[in-house]
């Protein structure tokens, strides 16, 4: 949500090198759609390579009330924080489709950086990213406007479907991901349409004219 943009998610982007070292390092479990993949509060001891499919990041109050941090796509990294730092976990990760998914734990980590040692430097890049990605979602919600945000999250979240850039997220996603309602969610994208800025589809947003949405994000295209 800044001037550095990454298509999909902050890792969805990797060098089919780096994706390859992940997939190379364990074999993939099969989660089925809705499965946990880890809970908020529990103690890592390992962290996710997205093979293939989707999973929804969200957080849990103590009501049980839900928020959406961010849905990732395939070649994410996810659980990667509490691994590093030791600490429980502060969100969940659950499979929005059937999925491939590989865990990586320290043994096999650390078995690996002594072949590659730099690999060590490729996660402390992501680790980056991660966090430049969090600290900019705060700072869009507690300074930009509601449909600047918006923009901005659609910017982010863009990948390629065929000819086409898309976004794959419901009204309810973005209302969670950005903190407004559905209500406005609904209204700042009927406008968009309007406008010939996107189209929208079933659980999908097609991005028609992404220099507008730049401009409504306040970002400078590259």
């Amino acid at each position: 949500m800044e001037q550095t943009v990454y298509y999909g998610n902050n890792y969805a982007n990797l060098p089919e090198e780096v994706r390859g070292v992940f997939e190379s390092l364990n074999a993939p479990r099969r989660y089925r759609k809705n499965q946990i993949i880890y809970q908020q509060y529990e103690y890592a001891d390992c962290f996710y390579y997205l093979k293939s499919g989707r999973a929804r990041i969200y957080f849990s109050s103590p009501e049980g009330v839900e928020k959406t941090l961010t849905n990732v796509e395939r070649g994410s990294i996810l659980g990667e924080a509490a691994f590093f730092d030791g600490m429980p976990r502060v969100s969940s990760a659950v499979a929005l489709c059937d999925s491939l998914i590989i865990p990586v734990n320290e043994k096999i980590l650390t078995a690996h950086f002594r072949t590659d040692p730099s690999f060590a430097m490729t996660l402390l890049n992501l680790q980056a990213r991660s966090i430049r990605m969090l600290s900019s979602q705060v700072s869009s919600i507690t300074f930009l406007q509601a449909n600047c945000r918006i923009a901005r999250l659609l910017v982010q979240l863009r990948e390629p479907c065929g000819d086409e850039l898309a976004v794959r997220l419901t009204h309810e996603e973005i209302a969670s991901i950005v903190g407004v309602s559905r209500v406005t969610v609904s209204k700042i994208l009927n406008t968009l349409r309007e406008r010939g800025v996107i189209d929208t589809k079933y659980r999908r947003i097609i991005i028609k004219d992404l220099s507008a949405l730049y401009a409504l994000a306040d970002y400078t295209e590259e």
